[in-house]
């Protein structure tokens, strides 16, 4: 114990080193005011790095340090979350003082077994807290080593078991001391293609796809700092609970969002009924919207008398069905299209106009040169009244406009389906945002305008340059009269650079996180996306999500049997066929470290009500406190009683309840979190059922379990790690009704 505690105690000090020097660099980088773009740049690019560098020693302050391999040639490593080297300056050959855990040599530390020693004689587990030592765990890999360390054990799992029982905090916890060899294998499966990650409640499906995003921007640095690492999580709530995992573990440059969050300037805080959400989730929206978008290329009834100054222009139906088959022919969005069609409009017009002014009153040829046409097609051109005449027929459109057009009548779906959509006004909702996303690609974006004032701005630049180096030229002039006998070379700023390299040296940088520039840019391709809960989302969510990483370099995990959005998949082939056929690989996690056996078994009962053949992952833990349920006609005063019951003293409790109940409830909670976006680090917590998705607590209590879905309900049972409390006021679910009654029902 003594020898790593002294280990421990020169990690930190060589860690606060560390981070004085990183914050060294930071602050006198940031004091050099930059007078050259040069120096701006490298200033930035220093602060940069040496702040990435600082979060990282920051996240490894906890645990630093938790385990260390003795191999049998002689190696012998220490194992952290960060890795570590000596000081510099005695450390010619870069020796580590603590090996990062996605490194090779770090790999037996979780997949070595006495069957498959990997090398190893040894293999120790060092728990820390703050900075002291606290316990050593030994497990002996070469049965032919006779040395002991007073510290063997015989139960390997005594350290994840150990993990597993203590006292949830409301944030989910980093794995890296505990990760199980299943999981190691995906954690570093290669980076190609999509990775299919299933497995039921407790599996630790989504904290080993973090872990997996933590290995791949080790493995990747280069190309996934740069395109950014995008984690989709089902709502606020649950990007809360996982918020400080990817962070404990050295790596910030990540974009946690939800799927109402993909629009960049939209936040979607509206609801959707159940029937709306699978109605704007469903697949046939996609051919809607492109149906409404091409309803908006119309032609006119009546032609369109423009009033000009050379006399009455007459654009009727067949000129712009002419203009329309070209625009269209593009193949390109609504809003690139446009000015094709203005442009065959224009075009008929001026000729229109030219054979109504040059007309030979004898039947000659027009008397209009090309010239004298081209002047009139200027003047056709610059015509207000010609341009609000194609905005009618074919309009400049934003999604927002669309959309929302769309929805206040919407076009091309059965009737009942559109009822159930139907919406003048409000906020956006979840569902809406693939919606926006799909008619942002239905009508792209023009962005003519913008580049001819970029452009202006260079021309700018560059002439303001000229004028810089024509001082300097002038000036030089000047100095060489000045110095008429003196032979030496003198070069200036015109000597090595021309106007427009000048210009480029000082254009402004973007110096934000790749992740902070993919949330502001809706057509950003990113690296690797990691989508938790994958079964919910819709094919029209796919959509968006394939369209943000054309790559297709993804890693999904979920539980087909915990599906409850409406629009959801459900299944693995229908939401990835589309894209990539069957080019996707399919692993399973089957082992539950989160339900107890009491509890999960009162779990699988009720999903087997839907599903006879239904197999649940398999728990490795038991509680001995067997769930029980009481019947109640006081619902607020019994779920309070059960609270006071169960509540933990140093852990966390959920009360899942159908969303009606809340207001009740909370009532009778007035210490309890609830809302949009709860505080799960609060002792008690009230949720629905959605939100409780893929969060974890000591202690639950389930409120009307009758009013659930069978979905909802598995999930809603499988979040405690303690133990489990059932409140109803009307008659158990079917697969609830073999529990225990914990006071009798009343008479």
């Amino acid at each position: 114990m003594r020898n790593e505690q002294e280990f421990i105690d020169l990690l930190h000090e060589r860690l606060a080193e560390l981070r004085a020097g990183a914050e060294t660099a930071v602050a006198e980088a940031l004091a050099q005011a930059g007078s050259t773009f040069q120096a701006r740049l490298e200033r930035d690019v220093m602060v940069a790095e040496q702040s990435g560098l600082l979060s990282a020693f920051n996240a490894g302050e906890r645990g630093l340090c938790f385990g260390r391999l003795a191999f049998r040639d002689g190696r012998d490593h220490h194992i952290g979350r960060i890795g570590i080297r000596r000081d510099a300056a005695d450390n010619a050959e870069r020796t580590p003082l603590v090996i990062d855990w996605r490194a090779e040599v770090a790999r037996p530390f979780y997949l070595a077994t006495g069957h498959t020693p990997m090398g190893l004689r040894r293999r120790r587990h060092i728990t820390t807290e703050g900075r002291r030592v606290t316990a050593l765990h030994d497990e002996i890999l070469d049965l032919t080593d006779t040395e002991r360390t007073g510290h063997e054990g015989s139960d390997a799992d005594a350290v994840l078991l150990s993990a597993l029982d203590a006292a949830r905090t409301g944030r989910m916890h980093d794995i890296v001391q505990t990760i199980q060899a299943e999981q190691d294998r995906i954690i570093r499966a290669p980076q190609r293609g999509v990775l299919v990650v299933e497995g039921g409640p407790g599996t630790g499906k989504t904290v080993v796809a973090l872990h997996r995003a933590a290995y791949l921007l080790y493995a990747h640095r280069e190309q996934l700092s740069r395109r950014a690492v995008l984690i989709l999580g089902p709502n606020p709530a649950f990007l809360g609970y996982i918020g400080e995992v990817l962070p404990s573990l050295g790596e910030t440059g990540v974009l946690l969002a939800t799927p109402g969050e993909l629009f960049p300037g939209v936040t979607a805080t509206g609801t959707d009924t159940p029937r709306a959400a699978a109605v704007k989730g469903a697949a046939a929206m996609a051919d809607a919207l492109a149906a409404y978008v091409r309803d908006r290329q119309v032609l006119p009834g009546p032609a369109l008398v423009i009033d000009h100054e050379d006399g009455e222009l007459l654009l009727d139906a067949d000129i712009a069905s002419d203009a329309r088959h070209h625009a269209r022919a593009t193949k390109l969005p609504h809003n690139l299209a446009r000015p094709y069609f203005a442009f065959h409009v224009i075009d008929a017009l001026t000729r229109q106009l030219a054979d109504r002014i040059g007309a030979d009153p004898y039947g000659g040829p027009n008397f209009l040169g090309p010239d004298d046409i081209a002047q009139l097609g200027k003047g056709v051109a610059a015509s207000r009244e010609v341009h609000a005449a194609i905005d009618e027929l074919w309009p400049q459109l934003t999604p927002r406009q669309l959309v929302a057009d769309f929805l206040a009548e919407p076009a091309h779906l059965p009737a009942a389906d559109a009822g159930a959509i139907r919406r003048t006004g409000g906020p956006w909702t979840p569902a809406d945002v693939p919606l926006l996303d799909e008619a942002a690609e239905l009508l792209g974006e023009d962005d003519s305008a913008a580049r001819a004032a970029a452009e202006a701005e260079r021309q700018r630049r560059i002439a303001y340059a000229q004028g810089v180096l024509d001082l300097s030229y002038g000036s030089r002039t000047q100095e060489f009269e000045d110095r008429e006998d003196d032979d030496s070379e003198v070069l200036a700023a015109h000597d090595l650079v021309d106007a427009e390299r000048l210009a480029e040296r000082h254009e402004e940088e973007d110096h934000r996180s790749a992740a902070e520039r993919a949330a502001a840019d809706r057509t950003w391709a990113f690296g690797h996306i990691i989508v938790d809960e994958a079964q919910e989302l819709s094919p029209m969510a796919w959509r968006l999500l394939m369209r943000r990483c054309p790559a297709r370099s993804m890693t999904l995990v979920g539980d087909p049997a915990q599906t409850s959005e409406p629009g959801g998949c459900g299944a693995w082939a229908p939401i990835l066929e589309p894209y990539v056929g069957d080019r996707w690989e399919h692993v399973r996690l089957g082992v539950n470290y989160r339900t107890p056996a009491e509890i999960m078994t009162v779990a699988a009962d009720v999903l087997r009500t839907a599903d006879p053949s239904f197999e649940p992952p398999r728990s490795i833990r038991s509680t001995d406190v067997r769930p029980w349920a009481q019947h109640a006609e006081d619902l607020p005063g019994a779920v309070a009683a059960a609270v006071a019951r169960e509540l933990p003293q140093d852990g966390r409790l959920a009360v899942i309840a159908p969303r009606a109940h809340h207001a009740a409830l909370s009532a009778a909670l007035p210490d309890a979190s609830y809302g949009p976006a709860p505080d799960l680090t609060r002792p008690v917590v009230l949720l629905d059922p959605r939100q409780a998705k893929g969060l974890e607590f000591d202690a639950v209590v389930v409120a009307e379990p009758a009013e659930f879905t069978v979905s909802d309900l598995y999930v809603a049972l499988t979040r405690a790690t303690q133990s489990l409390a059932v409140i109803h006021t009307g008659a158990l679910p079917e697969g609830l009704r073999a529990l225990p009654q914990a006071v009798p029902a009343a008479s």
